[in-house]
C-alpha cells in the first residue's frame, strides 16, 4: 500500500480534497514507482470506451447516521380584510351654451407675403408629388374593389376546371325501327328535365322517295319524346302525315306542339292527356333528384311494353300552304300579335296564337291558331260528323283547324328585277331572345293548369272579341337565310301597290351573300338581342342589326362542310358547330377569334342539329344528332358553361370595336372612290388640253424636253469623268 497523498501532491494530480472535517473520507490512488515525477500532461477521453476509466460510487446505507423524523400539526385560517368606501359626485344641471366668432382675413399684402413664404413653398413642394401620385393611382384602379373577390373562383363547381372536352354521357338509337332514319330537329321540353324529343324522317334523296313513295306511306313518321332514365324505350310517339323536318314546343304551354312536314303542312299536337305519364318518369323528372342511368343488361327491349303513340289533333290544308318542305318554324311571342298586312298589336289571349314558317317554295308564311270566327254549336257538330273517323283520344283542341288551316298572311322576298324569289331556309324574330328567358313563365303557367283552371288553349274563342290595340315602335324587321347563301334583313309589313291596291311584300333592306352554301343556322344571341349568328357552307358569320355595311365577323373556310351550329346559352362568347365528318368546332371569341379554340370528333357521320341545355348551375349538356339516327347527349365541361366576371362588358366591347371598324372601312372605301374619281377628272381634263394645244405649242414643247434631256445627259457624262467641263461647249455644238 502506498502511503496517503499529502495536500500538495494531490493538488499536483489535479485532484480535490476536502477541508477538514470531524470525520475524514480518505480515498487511496496508487501508481508505479518509476512514474512518480514524471511530466504530467493531461488530455480529454472518453471515459466510456477505456476500461477502468471511471469509478462508480454507489449509494449504500451508512450505519453511523440516522435522521430523525420529526411531525407537526399547524393550523391556518385565512381571514381577508374588507373595507368599506364610498365618494360623491357633483351633479351639474345642463345647459345650452354658444359663442360668436369673427373668421379670420388677410389683407392683401398678408395674403401676398404668406403666398410667398418659404414655408408655404416648402409644404407644397413636398407634398405636391405624393398628391399627384394618388391622383394617378386613383385614376389607374379603383380602390374601393375587393381584390379577393376577383381572385376567388367558384367554390361549388362541377367537374375539373382544366378539361375543355365534351364527355359522353348518354346516347338515344330507336331499336325498334329498322328503317334507316336521320336526325332532322332537337328540342328539349321546356318543363321537364332529363326528357328531349327528336323528329326523325327518311334517309333519302328526292328520286329515292318518288320511288320509294309507296312504302313511305306504309311506314310511320315520328317524333319520339326519350329520357335519361330508359334509353332503349321512347318515352311517347307523335304520329305525324309525313316526315316532320323542324318541330317547336308552344312558349305558353309545352304540351302544345307544333310541327313542319316535309309535304309543306303544319301539324299540330296536344299531349295533355300524357303530361302526367311523362311527368312521373322514374329518376327523370326531377330538378332535385340527381338522373340515374341503368346498366345496359337491364334495359333489354321488352315485347311486353307498348309503345305510346299519340296521332296529331290537326293539319293544314295542302292546297292553301306550303309546296314544298318546311324548314324553320317559330312561335311568335305572347306580347303581340300581327293581322293580314303585318301590322303588329297587342295580343288579344295572352298566349302565343300565332307561328311563323319557311320553305322552300320561296315563301314566308304567319299562321293564327284561333278561329277566323266564333264557332257556333251547329258548325262544331258539322265538324265532328265531318270527322267521324278520327279517333276518340284524339283531343278536340285545334279541331277548328284540321284540314281547313290556312296562312294568315303570305311574304315572298324577290329578287328585284328579276321574276325569281329568294329561297329562305331560316329566319330570326326580334322577339326570339325572349324565348329563352320564357322558362319560369313556362313553369308558372303549367302550375296554374294543374292547379284546376281552365286551359287558356280549350277556349281560343274567348279573346276574339277583345279589341285589337296597335303597339307603336315595333321592331317588324327579320333576318332570313336563303338557299344560295344570302342574309337578307327585310320587313314582314305590306305596303299597298299605289296602281292596284293589292298589298305586296316591302323590297328587302340589306341582302349579303358571305355564305358559300345553303344557310342552315340564323339564331339570335342569348346575352345580346341585336347580335346574329349565321352559319351556312364552309364559313360562318355574326352580325350585328342596324349596321348594314357587312358582317362583324366572318371566318375563313373551314376544311369540312359545317351542317349545324347553337350559341351557348350561358357563355356570351362561345358558339357550337358541327361538321359533315362528325366533328365539332367550339369557338371562343375571347381566346380566339381567327379559328375554332378546340375540334372534337362526336361520330363517324355528318352533324345534323345541335341543341344545348341547362340542366342545373352545376350542370349542362348538349345534344348532337348525326345523320344515322342517334342522338348524342354530352356534357358540357366547367370552363364551357361557366362565363368569366367581365365576359358580356368584354364581348360587348369586341362588338363595339368591330362596328367601328366597318365605318372606318366604309369611310375610307368613300374616300378612295372620290379620290379616284378626282383623279379620272384630272386625266379628263389633261387629254382635253392636249387636243386643245397648237402645232407651235407642242414643237416648242418637245423642244423644251429634248433640251432637258441633252443637260442631264451632259451632267452625267461630267459626273462619270467621261468628258470635261472644257469639251462641254464642243459637245453642245455637237
Amino acid at each position: 500500500m502506498t502511503p496517503a497523498l499529502s495536500q500538495r501532491e494531490a493538488k499536483e494530480m489535479g485532484l480535490h480534497m476536502s477541508p477538514t472535517s470531524p470525520t475524514r473520507i480518505t480515498y487511496m490512488i496508487s501508481r508505479k514507482r518509476s512514474e512518480f515525477g514524471a511530466p504530467i500532461k493531461f488530455s480529454d477521453q472518453n471515459a466510456s470506451s477505456v476500461k477502468d476509466a471511471y469509478i462508480e460510487c454507489i449509494a449504500y446505507p451508512d450505519r453511523h447516521f440516522a435522521l430523525k423524523q420529526l411531525e407537526k400539526d399547524v393550523g391556518m385560517q385565512v381571514v381577508p380584510k374588507v373595507k368599506d368606501t364610498s365618494t360623491q359626485t357633483r351633479w351639474t344641471y345642463p345647459k345650452n351654451a354658444i359663442t360668436q366668432y369673427y373668421p379670420r382675413e388677410l389683407s392683401e399684402e398678408e395674403k401676398e407675403t404668406f403666398g410667398q413664404s418659404k414655408p408655404l413653398s416648402d409644404f407644397l413642394n413636398n407634398t405636391c408629388i405624393s398628391v399627384e401620385i394618388a391622383l394617378q393611382q386613383n385614376e389607374i384602379m379603383n380602390t374601393f374593389i375587393d381584390d379577393w373577390k376577383c381572385l376567388a373562383e367558384e367554390e361549388s363547381s362541377f367537374g375539373d376546371k382544366t378539361d375543355t372536352h365534351l364527355k359522353e354521357y348518354q346516347s338515344f338509337t330507336d331499336l325498334h325501327n329498322l328503317t334507316e332514319k336521320m336526325v332532322t330537329s332537337v328540342s328539349w321540353h321546356p318543363t321537364i328535365y332529363g326528357l328531349i324529343a327528336v323528329s326523325v324522317a327518311a334517309r333519302l334523296s328526292l328520286e329515292e322517295r318518288v320511288h320509294f313513295s309507296g312504302k313511305l306511306l306504309l311506314q310511320p313518321s315520328l317524333i319520339l319524346f326519350w329520357s335519361f332514365s330508359d334509353p332503349i324505350h321512347p318515352q311517347l310517339m307523335l304520329e305525324s302525315p309525313d316526315d316532320i323536318f323542324c318541330f317547336k314546343f308552344c312558349p305558353s304551354d309545352p304540351n302544345i306542339i307544333a310541327g313542319g312536314c316535309i309535304n309543306g303542312q303544319i301539324v299540330m299536337w296536344d299531349i295533355t292527356a300524357h303530361a302526367d305519364r311523362i311527368e312521373n318518369i322514374k329518376t327523370g323528372g326531377s330538378r332535385s333528384k340527381k338522373v340515374t342511368l341503368k346498366p345496359m343488361f337491364l334495359l333489354e327491349p321488352d315485347s311486353n311494353k307498348e309503345a305510346t303513340y299519340i296521332r296529331h289533333c290537326a293539319v293544314s290544308s295542302i292546297e292553301n300552304g306550303h309546296k314544298k318542305v318546311i324548314t324553320d318554324i317559330h312561335w311568335l311571342s305572347d306580347t303581340f300579335e300581327i293581322n293580314r298586312s303585318g301590322t303588329v298589336f297587342e295580343n288579344r289571349n295572352g298566349i302565343c296564337c300565332q307561328l311563323v314558317t319557311c320553305s322552300a317554295d320561296c315563301t314566308i308564311c304567319f299562321w293564327d291558331i284561333r278561329p277566323q270566327k266564333a264557332l257556333t254549336p251547329q258548325l262544331i257538330e258539322k265538324k265532328k260528323e265531318e270527322h267521324i273517323e278520327t279517333s276518340l283520344d284524339v283531343p278536340s283542341t285545334f279541331l277548328h283547324l284540321d284540314l281547313s288551316w290556312k296562312p294568315l298572311t303570305k311574304i315572298r322576298l324577290s329578287k328585284g328585277e328579276t321574276s325569281l324569289d329568294h329561297c329562305p331556309t331560316k329566319i330570326s324574330l326580334s322577339e326570339d331572345n325572349l324565348l329563352y328567358k320564357a322558362q319560369d313563365k313556362i313553369l308558372a303557367q303549367s302550375k296554374a293548369v294543374k292547379a284546376g283552371e281552365m286551359n287558356p288553349y280549350h277556349n281560343l274563342e274567348a279573346g276574339l272579341a277583345n279589341h285589337l290595340k296597335p303597339i307603336e315602335d315595333f321592331c317588324t324587321k327579320f333576318f332570313v337565310g336563303t338557299e344560295e347563301g344570302g342574309v337578307i334583313y327585310t320587313d314582314w309589313k305590306m305596303e299597298r301597290d299605289p296602281e292596284t291596291g293589292r298589298l305586296m311584300t316591302k323590297k328587302p333592306v340589306s341582302l349579303s351573300t358571305i355564305h358559300d352554301g345553303s344557310v342552315h343556322t340564323v339564331q339570335r344571341s342569348p346575352f345580346y338581342k341585336d347580335i346574329i349568328l349565321t352559319i351556312g357552307g364552309w364559313n360562318v358569320a355574326i352580325w350585328k342589326e342596324g349596321v348594314m355595311t357587312g358582317p362583324l365577323l366572318q371566318s375563313s373556310c373551314a376544311p369540312k362542310r359545317y351542317t349545324a351550329g347553337h350559341w351557348s346559352l350561358t357563355r356570351p362568347g362561345v358558339f357550337y358547330i358541327g361538321r359533315e365528318d362528325g366533328y365539332i368546332d367550339i369557338w371562343d371569341l375571347l381566346e380566339k377569334t381567327h379559328e375554332p379554340a378546340l375540334s372534337q370528333n362526336i361520330c363517324i357521320t355528318m352533324i345534323t342539329y345541335i341543341k344545348p341545355w341547362t340542366f342545373s348551375a352545376k350542370q349542362q349538356f348538349i345534344a348532337i344528332a348525326d345523320y344515322y339516327g342517334t342522338l348524342h347527349i354530352l356534357e358540357i365541361p366547367w370552363t364551357l358553361s361557366h362565363p368569366s366576371t367581365n365576359e358580356v362588358s368584354s364581348m360587348n366591347y369586341y362588338f363595339e370595336r368591330e362596328v367601328k371598324h366597318l365605318e372606318y372601312v366604309e369611310e375610307r372605301k368613300k374616300i378612295r372612290e372620290q379620290e379616284k374619281k378626282e383623279m379620272e377628272l384630272e386625266l379628263e381634263k389633261t387629254k382635253v388640253k392636249m387636243y386643245q394645244k397648237s402645232k407651235e405649242q407642242l414643237e416648242a414643247e418637245l423642244k423644251m424636253d429634248y433640251e432637258s434631256y441633252l443637260e442631264l445627259e451632259k451632267n452625267i457624262l461630267i459626273n462619270l469623268g467621261f468628258i470635261k467641263v472644257k469639251e462641254t461647249m464642243s459637245f453642245m455644238d455637237l
